[in-house]
């Protein structure tokens, strides 16, 4: 009998790396870095702030305007929080290719109304990914 995984030797083969597809609390998560603009636009603009936070990991950093800086879920909820007050809508700018490298992606955008995003997300173990540094507009 050979164990499962294993070939007829009894070596392991090597498993093919596993793509998570699927949802968190329901909502979708990014399986490539690329995913991660599109759906925070489709959160801002549904009013979704708990799952704008779901893009980010634990202790992110976001640039905010103004030159500060929040640190952490807790601190990124409340700038979101305090942007879906006024009920903005975000439009889908043209989306620049991730670079990646190992488990850590570049994600940049170039506004519709002219800014540039430059974002780090990283790949967790599940194989999905999430920023850990956001940067909403470089030119600011």
């Amino acid at each position: 009998m050979v164990p499962v995984g294993a070939d007829r030797r009894g070596f392991s083969r090597p498993r093919p790396p596993v793509k998570y597809v699927g949802t968190v609390s329901g909502r979708e998560t990014a399986v490539s870095p690329q995913d991660l603009p599109r759906l925070l636009v489709e959160r801002v603009n549904a009013g979704d702030l708990e799952g704008i936070i779901d893009l980010y990991e634990m202790g992110a950093v976001l640039a905010l305007p103004g030159g500060g800086i929040a640190v952490g879920r807790d601190a990124i909820r409340t700038f979101y929080g305090e942007l879906l007050a006024t009920r903005p809508t975000f439009m889908a700018g043209a989306q620049l290719p991730a670079l990646e490298s190992g488990g850590l992606a570049l994600t940049s955008t170039r506004l519709v109304g002219g800014g540039v995003t430059a974002e780090i997300a990283r790949r967790q173990q599940d194989g999905t990914w999430l920023w850990v540094v956001d940067r909403p507009d470089v030119l600011e």
